[in-house]
């Protein structure tokens, strides 16, 4: 599966927002900042589509920059300013310049076998005189917390992989206020106005410049993204420090 997700993702994905690619003909103030930014970052360029949705977010797919994609919603467009909207291409560019595609396939792929891994040494754990299970209960606590464990693990990549790609985009635009402030309209917009795609299909959420799947409390330990609060506080202290 996730072989198949590696190669194909990026085609499945597309589909699933039934996005529409576009050119320097059909979009072209939007495909001139993503080919000015391509050229800055030294990147082959990506195919580039729009999604028509009202939420306000953007994506980066692809196994590597060579098969890279990038698309943001009609919302995000009219959302964002034009300084905005480019920082958060810089942030989706830097996904593919740092492949994160491919580690969070390697990670997605660890913490499947180690869940698979975890149901085997249930089943085939040691037996005693009698064929029954040697310790049930320390086998059944296995089988629930290593996969929990490995989720946690994979989460966590995914979560450093999103304070990296701001870094790397606010370093790219060279204008880390503005993806500071374009993360806190999009998580305001996105408040009131779902991403109808991404709620039919869940598992694409990581993909997202901001989780479009909201919850709080201790889903946060579950998310795929950092709190909003610590992103753009993060932005902040680095114009603070390239202001000096």
């Amino acid at each position: 599966v996730n072989f198949f997700s590696y190669w194909f993702s990026d085609k499945l994905v597309l589909r699933m927002y039934n996005a529409r690619e576009v050119d320097e003909t059909s979009a072209p103030q939007f495909y001139r900042m993503v080919a000015e930014l391509v050229q800055r970052a030294g990147l082959p360029m990506p195919r580039v589509y729009v999604i028509d949705e009202a939420a306000p977010n953007a994506f980066a797919t692809g196994r590597n920059p060579e098969h890279a994609a990038v698309a943001a919603t009609t919302g995000i467009m009219q959302v964002l300013s034009a300084s905005e909207l480019r920082a958060v291409m810089a942030h989706e560019l830097t996904h593919v310049l740092h492949r994160d595609i491919l580690i969070s396939t390697i990670s997605a792929t660890m913490a499947g076998a180690i869940s698979m891994l975890a149901n085997v040494a249930m089943v085939f754990g040691g037996r005693d005189s009698e064929g029954r299970p040697a310790n049930p209960i320390a086998g059944i606590a296995v089988a629930l917390l290593a996969p929990l464990a490995a989720s946690l693990i994979q989460l966590a990549i995914s979560r450093a992989r999103e304070f990296e790609a701001d870094r790397g985009g606010a370093e790219l635009s060279g204008d880390p206020r503005s993806l500071a402030s374009a993360l806190q309209k999009i998580q305001a917009y996105a408040q009131g106005t779902p991403l109808i795609a991404a709620e039919r299909n869940p598992q694409t959420a990581h993909l997202m410049i901001m989780n479009p799947l909201h919850g709080g409390g201790m889903t946060s330990l579950f998310s795929t993204h950092p709190s909003t609060e610590e992103r753009v506080a993060r932005l902040l202290a680095m114009a603070g420090a390239m202001r000096r």
